[in-house]
């Protein structure tokens, strides 16, 4: 039996907000939103391939790497995962189910992490391998890539087996929305414990022809009344239409507080025993150092110095072997101390392996405070650099205004400063939490976590200070 728990009065829903409410609860809303964002990613793809191939000038690389990837953290920071809800590329997915039904389940071998995390870590290699951030023309295969590759997928597996297991963009939206403020989740639990139908994960069906779907459940196996946070939630707001009862709404909640607790979740299990989900944490996080690594000049220092040392003269394996320092050797050692010292001075009984896992979820604010306080830089610096690269994509907009400033580099600094200040809070309360719920010397866990915390803030801070690269930002901009 569940426990009965009320949110409706005590909560933000930003399903019952006059207007936005109103067409969020619309079955069709989640269409109206992918459509506009269909059309935009055809416009990338259509210039990035035929227009012209100076980064700057073309809308692929523009707002792929400045406009979209900016105001994606930051809508996951006030909002939630609404980019998961709006992706075009479900919309030519759904339109192909319905004249293609798949009846294969994705293989169980398959049903984590690990694939999407080796897709994550590839999407970061080759970005910094073949330049992306400069080519027009590889960032519009990468955006046909990914609707290929969503179409594919789901054409064959049932359920949202792309989202779930595949999609890179999505694992990065599900560790990064545990930080955010809003949650789909139900309103009042006794109400499910009443119902009957459980349609909210089964769907609505004719009940004169029950292999028809009228309203899907959700389709990434979370059943809402044992629903906990956004992990693998896409707000695709299929368990909204379906509830008969109007009992699920886009609830306030204290962000990353479902990181401290670890109950059974619908669909994932336990945060303590699931590997996949603590690596995925661990890459988010020390990936978002590595990616700003990449955009400053001691990373030259040091491809250099490793060309000299070992005699290769190939970017390929040097950044293959920078990418192993930063992303396998480092956060082991890291981790590992941490582990070890939790265990001899903190008096955990738990093996190492379980402290690791258990307390790297502590990692996500801050990393995603890093993402914030990187990707910020590139859409505060840019913003404008829309104007002139859509007036070059659409010439009877006029001429286009080359070097149309952005906000100056040395205030956004300040923002820089601020997310990875706000990421570092974060992640010295989830800590806390863990360690006061669950250790003998909560204390001194708490230090030890703290300071892995204060040693990664202090290596962003560094970062930040760097002189970073203006990737694709207009010509002649500040």
């Amino acid at each position: 039996m569940l426990h009965s728990q009320t949110n409706s009065k005590t909560s933000f829903d930003l399903l019952r907000v006059p207007i936005i409410g109103s067409l969020l609860k619309q079955r069709h809303a989640r269409t109206l939103l992918q459509i506009p964002v269909f059309i935009i990613s055809a416009a990338m793809i259509l210039h990035g391939f035929f227009g012209p191939q100076l980064a700057p000038m073309n809308l692929a690389t523009t707002f792929t790497w400045v406009h979209f990837r900016g105001a994606l953290v930051l809508v996951l920071l006030f909002a939630g995962n609404f980019f998961c809800l709006a992706c075009p590329f479900m919309l030519v997915r759904n339109l192909v189910r319905k004249f293609v039904r798949p009846v294969r389940n994705w293989p169980r071998a398959l049903r984590n992490k690990w694939l999407s995390i080796s897709l994550f870590v590839t999407m970061l290699f080759v970005y910094e391998w073949l330049d992306l951030w400069a080519s027009p023309w590889w960032t519009a295969w990468l955006i046909v890539t990914y609707f290929a590759s969503a179409l594919v997928i789901d054409s064959i597996f049932k359920h949202a087996t792309f989202c779930k297991y595949v999609c890179p963009i999505g694992q990065f939206n599900f560790v990064a929305a545990t930080a955010s403020p809003l949650e789909v989740t139900v309103r009042d639990t006794s109400v499910c414990n009443s119902c009957t139908t459980k349609d909210c994960i089964r769907g609505v069906r004719e009940t004169a022809a029950p292999l028809v779907v009228i309203q899907r459940g959700c389709e990434l196996a979370l059943f809402q009344p044992r629903k906990t946070g956004n992990l693998d939630c896409t707000f695709c707001l299929d368990c909204v239409q379906a509830c008969p009862h109007d009992n699920v709404g886009i609830m306030s909640r204290v962000p990353a507080a479902e990181l401290t607790v670890d109950p059974v979740r619908s669909g994932i299990g336990f945060l303590s025993k699931r590997k996949d989900l603590a690596a995925l944490t661990i890459v988010f996080t020390f990936g978002a150092l590595l990616n700003a690594f990449g955009m400053v000049s001691p990373v030259y220092a040091l491809e250099q110095w490793l060309s000299k040392t070992f005699g290769i003269h190939y970017e390929l394996p040097l950044l293959a072997f920078i990418f192993a320092l930063f992303l396998i050797l480092e956060p082991l050692i890291l981790l590992d101390i941490a582990a070890w010292l939790t265990r001899v001075w903190g008096g955990s009984r738990k093996p190492k392996l379980s402290i690791a896992i258990r307390y790297s979820y502590s990692l996500a604010p801050l990393g995603f405070g890093i993402w914030l306080a990187h990707f910020g830089f590139h859409f505060f610096t840019g913003f404008y650099t829309f104007i002139p690269v859509v007036q070059t994509a659409i010439p009877f907009l006029g001429a286009p205004r080359w070097g149309v400033p952005g906000l100056a580099p040395n205030v956004v600094q300040l923002f820089e400063f601020g997310f990875i200040l706000l990421g570092l809070l974060g992640s010295l309360l989830v800590s806390y939490g863990i360690a006061t719920a669950e250790e003998i010397r909560p204390v001194r866990v708490f230090i030890i976590w703290a300071a892995l915390s204060f040693i990664i803030a202090a290596g962003a801070f560094w970062l930040m200070l760097q002189p970073m690269e203006m990737r694709a930002v207009a010509l002649g901009s500040s």
